[in-house]
């Protein structure tokens, strides 16, 4: 981009010459993410307000009925009036203006505005024809009067131009405008040819569309210029004479480096060579900036724990406040860092802070060779000083450190830092900074420097935070080369303090998995009763045949005693069957809040580790055991689907053309999958960890014949149990289906419950056994509630029991 001098501004009297700054051409228009955050969010109210209707009918049609029974009590006279203002108003009053500003030779502004209006207006027809469409998805909502149209067609326009214009500042225009708004809405709402719901969505919709036209097109760049900001300089008593734009900073903070003036020589005295001219670093906080990056922060604010995140936003005034008292706080405590000249507003759009300049590189730009034992011990001994005085810089980052000239480190970039700390953002800091300085020079070295610092406890204090979730996005980023980082940090700091135990600490008020859950479990639920309002449950549990439902209740019993069969046998060592059948139920209880293939290799992997298994092997076991439990479950449903799908003649098992088809189907995906690099690589490195450790593991157990039965038969029995469980759970209702139908229905719906993330597989399970045995010729309302009754004896019943045994075992320390 071509750099420029800016033209010098006319200086008001008193004020000093105009400063000319080397800088890129000012852009006319910008994007402020603001408009984008807003357009979001009113794009979120509109759908919310489009399906009030459909899940709060009887709410909707009581207010409506309310304001209707209130409006009936108004004068006509007054209705009347209001509808004749408000008609005429609503039009005048955009015209008008558009014409003020035009003389005013401001027509940009009222052309973006007049854009707002047509989409404003297009939009408003295709809703009303969605809305009002015979059989269409919004079909049953009671908008406004008979013939109505969902919204109103003259409003929305109105508000989207009256958006885009941007009538902020402007408070005679706004009270005039939002008035007239304000009337038609009042009037259209008392003559029943709109209802709230509607008004509502025409006053969202017409925003919307105005916020998302000013991000499209740009906005008027408000921000000073950096002539502006030296004058302000100037008045502050630091005469600048040149200045330079540097690259942003952090939070697209502008950077200006500035040389001020030469001192005035003394009126007496020898005269002496003159000094070098001072330098500034100049640090400038734009307001429309404050709200970039806002979504990611309120999803950091809602998902971390309070205490570990900053404020998700912040005014311009806070802002400025914040770093001046940081910096003056940071020099107070001794710790080496730019002092801090002067801070101000820069008319209402932008404020600036002026630091010492300090010559000399980031952390990050430093070559490896640079980062010498002595230059990591200073730079500890700043975290010290910063530790020391509950200061918290919460950016130490490869910019947040700077290498000066004079070979000591200076802690910069402080417009994030908090005075006053609390210890876990303290020891976040710390966290960060072990994370930072490791990227470079490895765990060993940095644990080496830092220790005889910060001491040892100080970093075993910080063992609990080393997370991911913990560090700042580019540091996460940066992880990504190298995943195992962390757990060699924590390894480094934990060998000097062997015989502390470190207890995690949880960060996270909830996981994205628990997000991806809690829809799918909505999702399956929404599934199950839409299945449930089709079946008649009174009359057949009336019907049922209760004989079958304590077979099937027995068949779950014995799938925990399969279970306990399954992992003893894939461990060398001597397990306990009373135990091992307890684990086994206790993990019905965990399946409640994790994922069903989850919840066993967690469960199982910490009941090895507790038995005396090393944490190696008890993984290995573990994985042994799913590894042959997925391939039985995989060839019992081909072979099973082979029997299914052939000719029921006993001299005719030729397999059916579907399986046939669904067999080369696998093939030819699993081909091509294998034949893309990237995707043989993902898969590759995912195997290769499982059977390194798992094949020793089998190797070992392939030595013992009587371990390879147990583990096999306990595989066989556990499915058998469930097949069991299945058909008890049909013919209590008094449906039948072959064996080999269910046993096909059983590994269909349990291999989609394994990958579902949902607890327990809740919902996947549900709907496939429900949809697989209706397609194998059951009654819908039998299968719904045989797979009903499946689950509760499977999934639901255990839950108390599975409780009771993981409080036993925990107490017992055997989980």
């Amino acid at each position: 981009m071509a750099r420029t001098h800016e033209a010098a501004v006319t200086p008001e009297v008193g004020d000093p010459v105009a400063t000319p700054v080397d800088e890129p051409a000012r852009p006319w228009r910008i994007r402020r993410p603001s408009d984008a955050i807003r357009f979001l969010v009113s794009a979120a109210v509109l759908g919310l307000v489009l399906l009030l209707p459909s899940i709060a009918k009887q709410t909707t049609s009581g207010l409506e009925s309310d304001i209707t029974h209130g409006t009936q009590q108004t004068p006509h006279f007054l209705l009347n009036l209001a509808t004749l203002v408000s008609s005429f108003g609503v039009l005048a009053v955009p015209v008008v203006f558009a014409v003020v500003r035009l003389i005013r030779r401001d027509g940009i502004r009222i052309a973006v505005g007049l854009l707002a209006a047509v989409v404003a207006l297009g939009a408003t027809v295709g809703l009303d024809e969605w809305v009002t469409a015979p059989g269409g998805p919004t079909d049953s909502l009671s908008w406004g009067g008979v013939g109505a149209d969902p919204l109103h067609t003259d409003i929305t326009p109105v508000i989207a131009y009256v958006t885009a214009v941007r009538l902020a500042g402007r408070t005679r225009w706004q009270v005039i405008t939002w008035t007239v708004i304000g009337v038609a809405a009042l009037a259209a709402l008392t003559a029943g040819y709109a209802s709230v719901l509607a008004l509502a969505a025409t006053y969202v919709l017409g925003r919307a569309i105005g916020y998302g036209t000013l991000y499209a097109f740009g906005t008027p760049n408000p921000r000073p210029s950096g002539t502006a900001v030296m004058a302000v300089l100037s008045r502050l008593g630091l005469v600048p004479v040149s200045a330079r734009r540097l690259p942003d900073g952090p939070a697209e903070t502008r950077r200006y480096e500035v040389e001020l003036a030469d001192p005035e020589p003394a009126q007496n005295g020898p005269a002496l060579s003159p000094p070098p001219r001072h330098r500034l670093d100049v640090m400038v906080l734009d307001r429309d900036q404050q709200s970039a990056g806002l979504l990611y922060r309120v999803w950091r604010y809602a998902r971390l724990r309070g205490g570990t995140n900053r404020r998700a936003l912040r005014s311009l005034r806070r802002s400025l406040e914040q770093e001046s008292l940081m910096a003056h706080a940071a020099a107070a405590a001794g710790v080496r860092t730019p002092r801090l000249l002067a801070a101000s507003e820069v008319g209402s759009e932008a404020a600036l802070l002026a630091y010492d300049h300090v010559p000399g590189r980031r952390l990050g730009g430093l070559e490896d060779q640079e980062l010498t034992d002595e230059l990591l011990t200073r730079i500890w001994r700043q975290l010290r000083l910063l530790q020391g005085h509950r200061l918290a810089h919460r950016r130490l980052e490869g910019d947040g450190i700077l290498l000066g000239d004079d070979g000591l480190p200076y802690i910069v970039n402080l417009g994030a830092g908090e005075i006053a700390a609390s210890d876990l953002v303290l020891r976040l800091d710390l966290a960060q900074l072990l994370t930072t300085v490791a990227l470079r020079v490895g765990p060993q070295r940095t644990v080496r420097t830092a220790a005889p610092v910060l001491g040892a406890d100080t970093l075993v204090a910080s063992v609990p935070l080393l997370q991911q979730v913990a560090l700042n996005r580019s540091t996460r980023s940066a992880l990504q080369q190298d995943k195992e980082l962390l757990t060699r940090v924590r390894e480094q700091i934990l060998r000097l303090r062997p015989e502390i135990e470190v207890e995690p600490v949880r960060l996270e008020r909830f996981r994205l998995r628990t997000v991806v859950s809690v829809i799918a479990g909505a999702a399956g639920a929404y599934f199950l009763l839409s299945q449930l309002s089709n079946v008649d449950l009174p009359r057949l549990v009336l019907h049922s045949q209760w004989q079958w439902t304590a077979v099937g209740l027995l068949a779950s019993a014995v799938t925990y005693v399969a279970a306990a069969f399954m992992l003893i046998g894939f461990v060398p060592e001597r397990l306990p069957v009373g135990r091992t059948v307890l684990v086994q139920l206790s993990a019905s209880f965990v399946k409640l809040v994790a994922p069903a293939a989850v919840t066993g290799v967690a469960v199982n992997s910490r009941y090895l580790q507790r038995a005396g298994v090393r944490p190696g092997p008890a993984v290995a076991s573990v994985g042994a055991s799913q590894l042959s439990g997925m391939i039985t479950h995989i060839l019992l449903l081909v072979v099973f689907g082979f029997v299914t799908g052939s000719a029921h003649s006993a001299t005719d098992l030729a397999p059916s053309r579907t399986v046939v088809i669904v067999l080369l189907t696998v093939g030819v995906l699993t081909a091509a999958a294998a034949a893309v690099p990237r995707v043989r690589r993902l898969v590759m490195s995912r195997l290769r960890p499982m059977f390194s450790g798992v094949v020793p593991r089998l190797l070992d157990v392939l030595q013992s014949p009587r371990k390879i039965m147990t583990g096999l038969g306990g595989t066989l029995l556990l499915t058998a149990a469930f097949v069991v469980c299945l058909d008890s759970s049909i013919r209590a209702f008094g449906g039948s289906l072959p064996w080999t139908a269910i046993i096909i229905v059983f590994l269909t719906g349990n291999a989609l419950g394994s990958a579902a993330p949902t607890p327990g597989g809740l919902g996947a399970v549900e709907g496939a056994l429900s949809l697989g045995l209706t397609l194998s010729g059951l009654p819908a309302e039998t299968a719904t509630s045989a797979v009903l009754l499946f689950r509760l004896l499977t999934f639901w019943l255990p839950v108390l029991p599975g409780w009771a045994a993981f409080a036993y075992l925990q107490r017992k320390k055997a989980i």
